[in-house]
C-alpha cells in the first residue's frame, strides 16, 4: 500500500508567493518518513487552478484509492485538494469509506474524530471563501482595466501583448487585406485562400472591432488605448450592405430578388451559354414565375434610382402616397379633439369615486368595479394616444428619410455615375440604396431605400413581357 503525497500550485502562487511543487513534495515526504507511512508516490498538478476536481493528477489519485492502493494521502493544506467546500467534503467521503487516512501538513487534522471533522469543515469554507473573493477580485480588475482601455484576453491575430498592452506585429498587413478584400466583394472562403489563414479565424478577424481599437468586455466594446490596425471607414466598407446570415453571391443583386407569386428569393442560374439568370427557387414545384436576366433586372435597379433622383413629377408623386400612408394616424388624433380632455376627465372621475368611497356613500364592491372600469378606459386611452404619437413619428421619419435618399441620388447623377462606376462602386450603390427587386408576372417591383415600391414594365428594361398576364399579383406604383 502506498502513501501518496498530492502537490499543487497555481501559476499566479508560484509567481507571488514562491509556493514551488518541489519544497511541497520535499517537506511532506520527511513527514512521511517521521511518521513511517512507508512507500511514498509524489503525484503533482502544476499550475492548476483548485476551483473543482478536474485535474489529472488528482483524478490519478481517486483511480489508485478506488482501486484499493493507497493507505495514506498527505497534502500540504486542504485547500491544495479543493478550494470548494463541496469537493473537500466529497473527498473526505470517500477517502473514509476507501480506509485512506487524509493528512494536513500545516493543519495537523485528525478526521477519524468530530471535532477533526468539523476543523476539516471550516477550513473548507475558509477556502472556498477565498476561491470566490479572488474570482470576485479578478472580475473587478478586469472591469478596471476595460475602463483604461486595455484588452484583458489573449491578444488575437495581429497583435502582440507587451507588458499589458497591444502592439502590432507582423500579421497587421494580413488583416488589412483582408478587409481590403471583404470590401471589394471577395467571399470569406476566397480571403482565406488568399492570406493562408484559416477560413474560421477569417471570420473572427472581419466581425473584430478589435482593429478599430476598442476592447471587449461582457459583450459590449469599449474605446481601446492600443493602436487601431483599420480605420473606421475600411471597417464599413467591409461590412456594407451585408446582411447577417445572408450568403453574398457575385452578382450586384443577390439576395435582393424575390419572386412575387411564391415570395422566395431568387437565385442565380445560367444557360450554358455565360448568360446569367436569376430564377425562383421553387419554380417547377408550384411556381410558374419564368426566370429573368441579370442585365435586365440591373437595368430595373438603375432605372428605379435615377427616377427617385431625377423625376420631379415621381418625387411629387411619392410625397403625396407618404402623406395618404400617414393621413388616418392624423385623422384619428385630429378627429377626436378632446382625447386629452377625455383622459383628464376620467382620472377626474376616479378622484371623485374615491372621495365617494372615504366617505360611505358607495359600497367597496361597486367602487371596485367602477374602479377597475375607469382603470381599463384610461389604460385604453394612453395607449390609443401612444400609438398614434409612434405612428406620427414613423411617418415624419419615412419623409425625412425619402427626402435624404432623393437628394443625394439627385446630387450623384445616377446615370452619370454608373457609367463610369468600377463593379464594386455600383456594387456599393446598390448596397446603400436598392432594398429589394421583386419579379411579378407582367412587371418589376423596384424598392429604393426610403420610398414605395416603384413599378417597372418589362418593354422599359429591355424585357420581353408574358403574353399571358396574371391579374392582381403586386401592388401598385
Amino acid at each position: 500500500m502506498l502513501t501518496v503525497v498530492y502537490c499543487r500550485v497555481s501559476t499566479e502562487e508560484q509567481a507571488t508567493e514562491g509556493f514551488s511543487i518541489e519544497g511541497q513534495a520535499e517537506k511532506l515526504k520527511s513527514y512521511a518518513e517521521l511518521n513511517d507511512l512507508g512507500e511514498v508516490l509524489v503525484i503533482a498538478d502544476p499550475g492548476m487552478s483548485g476551483k473543482n476536481l478536474d485535474r489529472p493528477g488528482l483524478q490519478q489519485i481517486l483511480k489508485m484509492v478506488e482501486d484499493g492502493n493507497v493507505s495514506h494521502v498527505l497534502t500540504w493544506r486542504l485547500d491544495r485538494l479543493s478550494r470548494n467546500l463541496g469537493d473537500l467534503i466529497l473527498l473526505a467521503e470517500r477517502f473514509e469509506q476507501a480506509g485512506v487516512s487524509l493528512h494536513s501538513f500545516t493543519e495537523k487534522i485528525d478526521l477519524s474524530s468530530a471535532t477533526g471533522r468539523m476543523f476539516y469543515n471550516i477550513l473548507g469554507s475558509f477556502a472556498q471563501f477565498y476561491r470566490e473573493q479572488l474570482a470576485e477580485n479578478v472580475k473587478m480588475g478586469t472591469a478596471q482595466a476595460v475602463r483604461e482601455g486595455k484588452w484583458v484576453n489573449r491578444p488575437k491575430t495581429g497583435y502582440d501583448l507587451v507588458d499589458g498592452n497591444l502592439v502590432p506585429n507582423e500579421m497587421a498587413p494580413v488583416v488589412q487585406e483582408m478587409f481590403r478584400l471583404r470590401a471589394l466583394g471577395r467571399s470569406q472562403t476566397e480571403i482565406a485562400a488568399v492570406t493562408g489563414v484559416h477560413h474560421s479565424t477569417v471570420i473572427g478577424i472581419l466581425h473584430s472591432r478589435i482593429y478599430l481599437g476598442e476592447v471587449l468586455h461582457n459583450g459590449t466594446w469599449h474605446q481601446g488605448v492600443h493602436e487601431p490596425i483599420i480605420t473606421q471607414k475600411q471597417y464599413a466598407a467591409a461590412h456594407r450592405g451585408r446582411v447577417p446570415r445572408r450568403r453574398r453571391g457575385r452578382d450586384l443583386l443577390s439576395g435582393r430578388v424575390r419572386c412575387g407569386l411564391c415570395s422566395r428569393l431568387m437565385a442565380l442560374d445560367t444557360n450554358g451559354e455565360g448568360r446569367e439568370f436569376y430564377r425562383c427557387q421553387h419554380r417547377g414545384q408550384g411556381c410558374d414565375q419564368p426566370r429573368r436576366t441579370t442585365t435586365g433586372l440591373h437595368r430595373a435597379a438603375l432605372l428605379g434610382l435615377s427616377l427617385i433622383g431625377e423625376d420631379h413629377a415621381l418625387q411629387e408623386a411619392i410625397r403625396a402616397e407618404l402623406d395618404r400612408v400617414a393621413q388616418p394616424a392624423r385623422r384619428a388624433e385630429a378627429g377626436q379633439p378632446g382625447r386629452a380632455s377625455q383622459a383628464d376627465s376620467l382620472i377626474l372621475q376616479r378622484r371623485k369615486l374615491l372621495k365617494l368611497h372615504y366617505q360611505d356613500q358607495i359600497s367597496a364592491e361597486l367602487f371596485a368595479e367602477e374602479e377597475a372600469r375607469l382603470s381599463a378606459l384610461i389604460e385604453a386611452d394612453r395607449q390609443h394616444h401612444g400609438a398614434v404619437v409612434a405612428e406620427q413619428v414613423l411617418d415624419s421619419e419615412l419623409r425625412q428619410r425619402f427626402e435624404e435618399v432623393a437628394a443625394l441620388l439627385a446630387t450623384m447623377q445616377v446615370r452619370t455615375f454608373w457609367a463610369a462606376a468600377t463593379p464594386v462602386e455600383k456594387r456599393v450603390l446598390i448596397d446603400e440604396f436598392i432594398k429589394e427587386v421583386t419579379v411579378l408576372p407582367d412587371h418589376l417591383e423596384v424598392q429604393v431605400a426610403g420610398a414605395p415600391p416603384l413599378k417597372v414594365l418589362y418593354d422599359e428594361v429591355g424585357l420581353k413581357a408574358p403574353q399571358s398576364q396574371i391579374s392582381g399579383v403586386g401592388g401598385g406604383t
